[in-house]
């Protein structure tokens, strides 16, 4: 359980990490070309680990067509992350993202035909009634934000889906090398006409970012191998209050009632669906 542990702090340092790079390079560098650099500087790691990979035929790319559509959907998940980090504090952002296993329950029972159970409903009806709780500011520019996030989520469960059926027959460096793959020549075609050039230490945010989106994920793959998931996905949910408070003070954020009622439904809607499918026979 220690090594499990260790991984999901791993997890949480790489997920809060690239919100604090994602904040300071907002409004210095376009997202398009933070999403090009990003997937570069996934590029620069992931080729020497296939290149001297003892199974480096396994790595190659089965199915084409289904790694586009993922990377589509994750791109534009992505973009509306970034966009939301600049525009709306850094709690509400991973309050709303945390609605992404909500919407694949229901992306899930469309595309792969999975069953919709009253557990699942439960979780749903929770997760939604959080985010219209959060998602009630006055400011146009935050709920623009907010509905930014939203959409980012649910492009991301659909990735998520994607992802799901890719894993039953490709290598997961191979879905993270055609991720990084895909999405870099979209990116440059999107920023080509408004590139700016990076200065002293916009590279560095840069790089921290690249090296976060790919150590997130490793580190919770990792968990995942050492602990339960649930236990692995409870532990992920001290995200929430761990960059409210690197919120506070960093950035001089404050809560809201109505962000941390939205924030308890969001867990609680998560929550009946990881124990519920758990404690399953």
């Amino acid at each position: 359980m220690l090594h499990a542990t260790l991984w999901v702090i791993g997890a949480l340092t790489s997920f809060c990490l690239m919100a604090i790079g994602a904040r300071e390079l907002n409004s210095q560098i376009g997202i398009f070309q933070i999403l090009f650099f990003r997937s570069i500087v996934g590029l620069l790691v992931l080729l020497p680990i296939m290149f001297l990979s003892k199974k480096s035929n396994s790595l190659l790319p089965k199915r084409i067509k289904l790694h586009l559509v993922r990377n589509l959907f994750h791109f534009a998940g992505q973009y509306g992350w970034f966009l939301g980090i600049g525009l709306l504090p850094l709690a509400t952002v991973f309050a709303i993202e945390f609605t992404v296993p909500l919407w694949t329950i229901i992306i899930s029972y469309f595309f792969l035909k999975e069953s919709i159970t009253v557990r699942k409903v439960i979780a749903v009806l929770l997760g939604i009634l959080g985010v219209i709780v959060i998602v009630q500011p006055s400011l146009e520019v935050a709920r623009y934000g907010s509905l930014m996030v939203l959409g980012a989520a649910i492009c991301y469960a659909f990735s998520h889906v994607a992802t799901k059926s890719l894993s039953n027959t490709e290598n997961p460096i191979s879905i993270i090398f055609m991720m990084c793959l895909i999405q870099a020549p979209l990116g440059l075609l999107l920023f080509i006409e408004g590139w700016t050039t990076p200065a002293g230490i916009q590279w560095l945010w840069l790089v921290i970012i690249g090296v976060t989106a790919l150590s997130a994920h490793y580190c919770m793959t990792k968990a995942m191998q050492h602990a339960e998931v649930t236990f692995v996905v409870t532990m992920d949910m001290f995200r929430l209050p761990l960059i409210s408070l690197i919120g506070v003070l960093l950035y001089a954020e404050h809560f809201s009632v109505a962000l941390i009622l939205g924030m308890l439904l969001i867990v609680a809607g998560n929550s009946v669906n990881i124990y519920g499918k758990e404690n399953r026979p």
